[in-house]
Formats: C-alpha cells, sequence, structure tokens
C-alpha cells in the first residue's frame, strides 16, 4: 500500500549544496524511511492502522533495549516453517527498527546472524514481510562494515527480486540497499549481471519523488562500471533521464544530468542521447540552468560532438555557440575551459573523426 509520505523521510534527509561537481547533487540513503510510521498518533495513516501510533511507541521503545537472547529468538521466528505470517512479520519489523538508529545493533545483529534470515524474506509472497525483510537489511547495511557479509549472503540477486515485485516503499528500500553494495568497487559489475539496472531505470520512470531519487543514485554509484553504462542504454534511460532534466518540477534535474553524462561517456550513450532529441535539451540547459547544470552540460555535450561532425553540426544548429560564448566569459575556470574546448570543437570545419548516425 503506497503511503503518504512526510516531507522529511521524502527526500531522506539529505541536502544538496551547489558545488561544481556531482557530489553536491546526490547523497547516501538514511535508514528505515517507508513511511508507515508517519507521526505519532496519526494511527488512520498507519499501514498498520490497527495498532496505530500506539503500535508504533510501543515498537521503538523495545528497539532502544538490544538484547542477543531476544534478537536469536525473532531469527529463530523467522526461520522456523511452522511459524505463522503474523509473527515472522513482527519479528521482522522489530530487527528492522533495532537496526534503525543504532550503529552497534547493526553489528551486532550481523554478527548474531540475522542477515540470511531476512535475505530469505526477499522471495516471500507476503509483501509486508518482504517489504520489513528489505528494509531491516537496508537499515542493518548501513555499518559499512556489513556490505561485504550482506553481498557474502547473496542479498543481490534477492534485493532485485524484491525492486521488480515489491512494494513502493520496498522497491525504494531495495534500490537504496543495492546503492549500498554498488558503493563496493567490486560489486559494481556483479550488481549489474544480475538484472538490477532495467528495474532501476523502471523505478527512475515511474516511481514517486523519493523512488525516482534512490533509483538515480544507485544508477550514478553503478555507471562507474562500464558494462553496467551498456546496460543502461540497453534498458532505455536515455528517455526517462532527459524528460526529468527538462522539468525543472521534477526536482531533478541536477541528479538526471549527471546520470547523462555518465552515460554518453560511452559511444553508446551519445548515440542515444541524440536520438532521443537529447540535443536541444542540453543546450538549452547551457543557456537556462544554474551554474552547475550549465557545467554538467557542456560537458555531455563535449562527449557527443568529439567524434562526429554530424552531431557538431547539430549542435551548432541547436544555437549553441551564443550561451557558450556567455559562459565562457562569465563561469568559474573549470566551466570556463569546458566552454571553450567545445567552442573551439564547433567551428571546426574538417575533421579526422567519424560521423555517427
Amino acid at each position: 500500500m503506497e503511503m503518504e509520505i512526510p516531507a522529511s523521510y521524502r527526500y531522506m534527509g539529505r541536502s544538496y549544496s551547489d558545488g561544481g561537481d556531482s557530489s553536491g547533487a546526490f547523497s547516501d540513503c538514511n535508514s528505515d524511511r517507508s513511511g508507515e510510521f508517519p507521526s505519532y498518533g496519526s494511527p488512520s495513516s498507519s499501514s498498520y492502522s490497527s495498532g496505530g501510533g500506539g503500535l508504533q511507541r510501543l515498537l521503538v521503545a523495545c528497539s532502544a533495549d538490544y538484547s542477543d537472547e531476544v534478537v536469536r529468538g525473532f531469527i529463530s521466528d523467522l526461520e522456523s516453517p511452522s511459524a505463522p505470517v503474523e509473527s515472522q512479520r513482527r519479528a521482522a519489523m522489530e530487527l528492522r527498527l533495532l537496526a534503525k538508529h543504532n550503529p552497534e545493533n547493526r553489528l551486532r545483529m550481523a554478527a548474531a546472524g540475522a542477515v540470511g534470515p531476512l535475505v530469505a524474506l526477499l522471495y516471500h509472497s507476503d509483501p509486508q514481510l518482504q517489504e520489513h525483510g528489505v528494509t531491516a537489511i537496508l537499515n542493518i547495511s548501513l555499518c559499512d562494515e556489513n556490505k561485504t557479509l550482506i553481498a557474502a549472503a547473496g542479498a543481490t540477486r534477492p534485493l532485485v527480486h524484491a525492486l521488480r515485485t515489491g512494494t513502493p516503499a520496498a522497491r525504494e528500500n531495495a534500490a537504496c540497499a543495492l546503492l549500498r553494495l554498488a558503493q563496493l568497487d567490486d560489486l559494481r559489475a556483479a550488481i549489474g549481471r544480475s538484472g538490477a539496472i532495467p528495474p532501476l531505470v523502471t523505478l527512475l520512470e515511474t516511481g514517486g519523488p523519493r523512488g525516482k531519487k534512490d533509483a538515480a543514485t544507485a544508477l550514478f554509484t553503478l555507471l562507474a562500471s562500464r558494462d553496467n553504462k551498456i546496460r543502461a542504454v540497453e534498458a532505455g534511460i536515455v528517455r526517462p533521464l532527459l524528460d526529468l532534466m527538462a522539468d525543472p518540477e521534477s526536482g531533478m534535474v541536477d541528479k538526471a544530468a549527471y546520470v547523462l553524462h555518465a552515460v554518453v561517456e560511452l559511444p553508446e550513450g551519445w548515440a542515444a542521447a541524440v536520438e532521443e532529441y537529447g540535443i536541444p535539451v542540453l543546450v538549452e540547459m547551457v543557456e537556462t540552468g544554474t551554474a552547475r547544470q550549465k557545467e554538467i552540460a557542456v560537458r555531455s555535450l563535449l562527449e557527443i560532438c568529439r567524434e562526429s561532425a554530424a552531431y557538431r553540426k547539430m549542435v551548432a544548429q541547436e544555437g549553441a555557440v551564443p550561451p557558450l560564448v556567455a559562459l565562457s566569459q562569465s563561469a568559474t575556470r573549470k566551466a570556463k575551459e569546458k566552454a571553450e574546448a567545445l567552442i573551439e570543437l564547433l567551428r571546426q570545419r574538417r575533421t579526422a573523426g567519424n560521423s555517427h548516425h
């Protein structure tokens, strides 16, 4: 059930600076943001309407006191083939809450063997149980020491399954958990091979505001791998990125622009960007965007123009030169250099490069 998520949850407590690089456009996931407990004492908006705010207070109170014995009991409930779904739900929710804010609990739960049984929940047919499992894994993954252990428990494919099949909150939290694992350099390619890219592109296209942000951040991290860039182009990432870039109301212009830049570093990416009418969107960004948007748009246009006289002609005909000249006269040193390099490329009448169509 899709819940209305309060603004404080929706943006995951992130703040975005207006720096000159991608570090301000993306930040890491926070814990447990499913929104099924929107606020104390608002039982009607809880997916546990029978318990409402009172249930939340009870669970939060319980989660403050960690006990290895209690945690082992919850793990036993998850592993017991005869345990009713209701008691498994409660056990999974308690584990999730124990890991929500307390780094020490996350380490102790992982050491107690909670990860394997939680990963098994990701294939469960009960949507709420699957959601609790995904969210508990996300919370446990917020301790960097646990990421390798979660990967070793075989969590990647089950997380992709939850990303494809789960509730809206489960899909968002699965994207965040995959982002956490993708921060391990040696896992990015494996996550791509496990089929994560197409459902992340779907979430980018069809998710709510937070789902789109989570998908963009996970994709940006995964696209450090060349193979994943190709997978993303094949999954149709370019169209939703351009749509988000062209819509200031999306709140996603910067993120989408940085992800697109990662894609157009490949020939397959720059060809897709041109085919999907990306040149007008990028030229418009050079003309009217923020300082950071202008710079990333110029960098993407440089990639597109570098090898193709035909593309250079298209960019020039779109009217790129005047805003580039203006940018070269007013921007930061780095943006000025990029703008001048692109102006120089567009003024070349002859090229040894190929014409890509």
